[in-house]
């Protein structure tokens, strides 16, 4: 048995497993650091960043992305303190990013959201005349899916094994999910596939090479052994769009932070060391109160299929 900080029960041992590089298939390694079960490491022969062992398929749905995981005790290694509190902030998020979106196109068309969680951004979308359509596999924020874009939207198979047809989407995205997924150049590949004519990808990802997580070293906040198996930068994102016969036209940082609780930073910080969750402890007080914040350590990253 083997605890995590986050997780509300030890997982067994037989549910982790040693993986290879996710792009290459390399078995040959460079350790970064060890965390509890779980080893960082550099693929030597594409540079993929990348957790071992990681859970398997099915213990990635069931042990990590229940309703702790929307609902968290320690937000600082796995999930979210509170995932639907925080609704307004997650809106205004998006509402600044379809900027993006709106600048490739013109008019209002079919998208889907991959890992669509309460539907927040589809929401968005929905407001500004889109169709849409989500897939969200857990079970546990799924209902406030459907509670928001009603009956119909929201589909619990993961992308792969949702019954969708080829060319039935202007637009597919993935916000904060494909370093979530075990073979993220499948999912690239069939979200290709499912592009109608003139379709793009959007990719929101983190990137292991920024700035922030190079001075923030293994106390960076987006280190989460347990759901975040990939930590890619622009090169190996682009190898994996590669692979799925996809080129990268677009890659920036610049609308990649999110509006956030001060209640938020407090808790963030203690992640760095006790001492700044301390000086941040008055924040509580003021808990609900809101910023901007971008650390430029995330990318969002436009992908369209290859010519032919």
């Amino acid at each position: 048995m083997n605890s995590i900080p986050g997780m509300a029960r030890p997982i067994p041992a037989g549910a982790l497993k040693e993986v290879g590089c996710g792009l290459c298939g390399s078995l040959s390694q460079r350790l970064h650091f060890k965390d509890g079960p779980f080893s960082v490491v550099h693929c030597a022969d594409c540079g993929l960043t990348y957790v071992t062992p990681r859970l398997n398929d099915a213990a990635l749905i069931d042990e990590v992305y229940n309703e702790g995981y929307w609902s968290s005790n320690s937000a600082k290694h796995r999930g979210y303190t509170d995932y639907r509190s925080d609704a307004d902030l997650y809106v205004r998020t998006y509402e600044l990013r379809t900027s993006i979106i709106a600048r490739h196109f013109p008019r209002p068309g079919r998208v889907l959201d991959v890992g669509c969680a309460a539907g927040y951004f589809l929401g968005v979308m929905k407001g500004k005349g889109w169709q849409i359509q989500g897939l969200e596999p857990s079970a546990a924020i799924r209902p406030q899916a459907i509670e928001r874009l009603g009956e119909g939207v929201v589909a619990a198979e993961p992308l792969g094994t949702a019954e969708l047809a080829a060319g039935s989407f202007d637009l597919v995205t993935f916000w904060d999910v494909i370093e979530h997924i075990p073979d993220p150049v499948a999912a690239l590949a069939e979200a290709r596939r499912l592009l109608a004519p003139g379709g793009k990808i959007l990719i929101e990802t983190q990137n292991v090479k920024s700035l922030a997580a190079r001075v923030l070293g293994r106390k960076w906040q987006h280190y989460k052994h347990a759901e975040h198996i990939y930590h890619f930068n622009r090169a190996t994102l682009a190898d994996a769009c590669g692979k799925a016969g996809l080129d990268i036209i677009e890659n920036r940082a610049r609308l990649g932070g999110k509006y956030v609780s001060l209640g938020f930073i407090q808790e963030r910080a203690g992640r760095l060391h006790p001492l700044l969750s301390a000086l941040f402890f008055p924040l509580k007080w003021v808990a609900d109160a809101s910023l901007y914040v971008n650390l430029f350590d995330e990318m969002i990253a436009i992908a369209e299929p290859q010519s032919s």
